[in-house]
This record gives C-alpha cells, sequence and structure tokens, in this order.
C-alpha cells in the first residue's frame, strides 16, 4: 500500500475531534486545513489554532488520559492519517526519537501560546491604564473658558 493511499478524507467544516470526549486516536494532517477551538464559559468558541499538513493533534488524550481540551474542525478539504493509542505506543517504543519530536512540537506550542498570554495580558493592561487615566482626567476639575 503506498502512502498516498493512506488516510481519510474530511469535508469542509467536519468536526473530527470534540472538546471534552474521550480520545484513542492521534491524527497527522496529509492535506487541508484545520482550526482548534476552545468552547468559552458564556458560550460561543474561540479558535487558538490553525492546521496544516504536517502537523498532528490529538496527542495530549492519548499521552494524559484526558477529555479532549479543544474541538478540531475542518477548514477546507483535508485528509487525515489516523493512528490508534496502541499503535502509536508501538511506534514510540520501536523508534523513541518519534516521542522527542512530539513533545518538542508541544514545547513549541507552549511557547506560541505564552507568547499570545503575553499579548493579551498587555493589550488588558493597556487598556485598564487608559480608562484609569481617562476617569482621573474626567474627575479632576473642570476648567471654564477663562
Amino acid at each position: 500500500m503506498n502512502k498516498a493511499s493512506l488516510g481519510q478524507w474530511y469535508s469542509k467544516g467536519d468536526v473530527v475531534i470534540r472538546q471534552g470526549e474521550y480520545g484513542e486516536h492521534i491524527y497527522a494532517v496529509q492535506e487541508g486545513e484545520l482550526e482548534v477551538v476552545k468552547e468559552r464559559k458564556g458560550g460561543g468558541e474561540i479558535r487558538v489554532a490553525v492546521l496544516h499538513a504536517g502537523d498532528i493533534f490529538g496527542e495530549m488524550a492519548i499521552l494524559q488520559k484526558e477529555v479532549r481540551s479543544a474541538t478540531v474542525r475542518t477548514l477546507t478539504e483535508t485528509r487525515l492519517l489516523t493512528v490508534d493509542k496502541k499503535t502509536f505506543m508501538s511506534r514510540v517504543h520501536e523508534d523513541p526519537s518519534l516521542a522527542f519530536n512530539i513533545v518538542r512540537m508541544m514545547a513549541q506550542r507552549i511557547r506560541a501560546l505564552n507568547a499570545q498570554l503575553g499579548e493579551r495580558r498587555a493589550r488588558v493592561e493597556r487598556r485598564r491604564l487608559e480608562r484609569r487615566t481617562g476617569k482621573q482626567r474626567r474627575v479632576g476639575p473642570r476648567r471654564s473658558g477663562q
């Protein structure tokens, strides 16, 4: 079987994994584009990443035995290679560098998320300062046209 015949096709808008569900598979993006979204507490969702060919996802649920931390939905027609937990663990045992590569990828994601959080905190602080400064100006004595 050649590599081109592996993988499953998904249509635009298909949900591949859903936040809160248990997962036993890891996915490799062969073609297409997907979005990773997290549900907001008050409703709605926020996009946290966009995945492209060469990216993988679903590794956290396999490694931690936890529910899926986000929903992944296709943005275009997409082909994914699906690997079950048993096969994945067997491959890691055969080739430990696979685990290292996944840890490296996860570290890159954490670094990117930390940068996003830092930018968000800076924006929030700027807005807070602007509001406080604006309120101080309004609270001070008004000058009449002398």
